[in-house]
């Protein structure tokens, strides 16, 4: 089978479609013929070596195909089946192996592609806005780079809640994309300076919580534009990591609260693997929530598909289809 191999990290060039054997699964495991893997983030990291693995690595956290073949304690699941996955490596394949608990069942009425689009950023969205801040009626959320796969989801999903947002985008074709998803205002940061912006919106009592996915060029003024005791939400960096800080610094700004969360420790359990996943796909049934896939690409183009990810010129989902 074919699969994009990482030998060394470096840039998109060390992405290498290589020839390997198809996955036997373990006694627990399930082997996935793969329909569509999610492009993420987290895959750069992991590319880069920011975040360290292994050498080589199959890259990919998240997919969504049709099971192949079970291991012989696997009783929940059946060739045939369509399933979806994030959090778990291997997925810039033709065939996955996964632990046949890490798997959830794509309903019917659920393109597969949508659901691949929809794992990672999609649970991403809804831990930050069901569980590092608790979203309700009242409230309101900046989010930073709102025309983005996270972005159009965490706002989406911050309006359901009842949420007052506040989106940050480069240009005015990301603006209306963000207004589509639900942004009750909308800042170019290539303009506008997006913390007077945020105090000026806000009456100068700032946001009640920041979903930041871009790390160094928007942390400092984050934390400025957040009222006493707000909370800001670092989930990403994309921008590049955030130095070291003394933590007296949130005290001097308003008794703040500073959380760097990832998905992989709100799936702790089967239970909230499927919980979240499930208030998602009931969204998407419900037509509540909208996934936009902006580029496909072959497993050959994953080079491609990393570069354009990087030059943050994307809107919405890019997936790989082996």
């Amino acid at each position: 089978m074919k699969a994009i191999r990482v030998e060394q990290t470096g840039g998109p060039d060390q992405l290498q479609l290589r020839d390997v054997d198809v996955p036997s699964p373990g006694p627990e495991d399930v082997v996935v013929k793969l329909e569509a893997c999610g492009v993420n983030f987290i895959d750069v990291y992991h590319r880069t070596g920011l975040y360290k693995l292994p050498l080589p690595f199959t890259l990919g956290m998240e997919g969504a195909g049709v099971v192949d073949k079970i291991g012989e304690r696997v009783i929940e699941w059946k060739p045939g089946e369509r399933v979806a996955w994030a959090m778990t490596m291997g997925s810039y394949a033709e065939y996955a192996v996964l632990p046949a608990a890490k798997l959830v069942r794509v309903p019917d009425g659920v393109e597969t592609r949508t659901a691949a689009a929809l794992m990672l950023q999609g649970m991403t969205a809804h831990y930050l806005t069901r569980s590092t801040f608790p979203l309700k009626k009242g409230d309101t959320a900046l989010v930073h780079a709102a025309a983005g796969g996270a972005g159009l989801l965490i706002t989406q999903l911050a309006k359901a809640a009842g949420a007052r947002v506040i989106g940050t985008v480069s240009t005015e074709a990301k603006a209306t994309l963000a207004r589509e998803a639900g942004a009750d205002e909308v800042i170019l940061y290539t303009s506008r300076d997006f913390e007077a912006e945020t105090k000026r919106l806000t009456n100068n009592k700032g946001v009640d919580v920041i979903y930041d996915s871009v790390g160094v060029t928007t942390f400092e003024k984050g934390l400025n534009s957040l009222r006493p005791r707000g909370t800001m939400a670092l989930f990403g960096q994309s921008s590049g990591p955030v130095p070291p800080m003394d933590p007296s610094i949130l005290n001097q700004k308003g008794s703040l609260f500073l959380t760097r969360p990832s998905l992989a420790h709100h799936l702790l359990t089967r239970e909230e693997l499927i919980w979240r996943s499930d208030e998602l796909f009931t969204a998407v049934l419900n037509g509540s929530l909208k996934i936009r896939i902006d580029k496909e690409y072959s497993l050959g183009e994953a080079q491609q598909a990393h570069r354009d990810l990087e030059s943050r010129k994307t809107t919405g989902k890019l997936l790989l289809i082996p």
